[in-house]
């Protein structure tokens, strides 16, 4: 009996002591550093009279081991992508066009990944006035099922940046059918969200025009959403 109790104790001793660890800690966000949100970027390398050799650098994120930094070109919506266990990458990108970019951080010991936020900015080229950057979209998220509100209304949202700061209007184009083709009409610069009627069961498509002061213009590109 003695002994028993003997080798039941050094079992529960052996069991608490391997205990469970718990799952590996998952990679947080990097914080991005340059180049620097809503900006026109002229530090580079030329390579040619089109591109320009660009560094990307942001912040090391905890519990990371690598990173996956990702730039959009705005205009084409094609991303390059590469990844580092440094906190900085080197990409030849297009001069004269705007651009994305974000870093997804991970841990090779987690199944978990982390993206930073994403940022805007304009290559520098041989112009002096810039385009408006296309919309981003805020809600609903672009393939997401939403609810309804007590209106039957869903609220679009989106944001709206430009290097020369001189936004004029946006344009929102809304519809069940894709590309969307009703105008829902102009807002101001100030105003970048709009309610709009929907029913149960529906796709929707929407994008928004964005004009500046110089008459220069940007689509978004279509987002959608289906409503409960």
């Amino acid at each position: 009996m003695i002994r028993n109790i003997i080798w039941l104790s050094i079992i529960a001793l052996l069991v608490s002591c391997g205990g469970d660890d718990g799952p590996p800690p998952a990679p947080e966000g990097a914080m991005l550093v340059f180049p620097e949100e809503n900006s026109e970027c002229t530090t580079g390398t030329d390579i040619n009279q089109m591109s320009t050799q660009i560094t990307f650098r942001w912040m090391a994120s905890n519990n990371t081991d690598s990173y996956t930094l990702s730039v959009v070109n705005l205009e084409t919506n094609v991303p390059q992508n590469i990844s580092t266990a440094t906190t900085s990458a080197s990409l030849t990108i297009t001069k004269g066009t705007p651009f994305a970019w974000s870093v997804t951080s991970r841990n090779s010991d987690s199944d978990q990944v982390a993206s930073s936020a994403t940022w805007l900015f304009y290559n520098a080229g041989s112009q002096t006035t810039y385009t408006p950057f296309p919309a981003q979209v805020v809600k609903p998220a672009s393939g997401s099922t939403v609810q309804r509100n007590i209106a039957n209304e869903v609220v679009l949202e989106w944001s709206g940046a430009d290097v020369d700061g001189d936004i004029e209007s946006f344009e929102v184009f809304f519809s069940d059918t894709e590309p969307p083709t009703t105008s829902l009409g102009i807002t101001n610069a100030s105003t970048m969200e709009l309610p709009v009627a929907v029913e149960s069961g529906i796709v929707y498509y929407w994008k928004v025009v964005t004009t500046d002061l110089e008459g220069n213009t940007s689509d978004s590109g279509v987002f959608d959403f289906k409503v409960l």
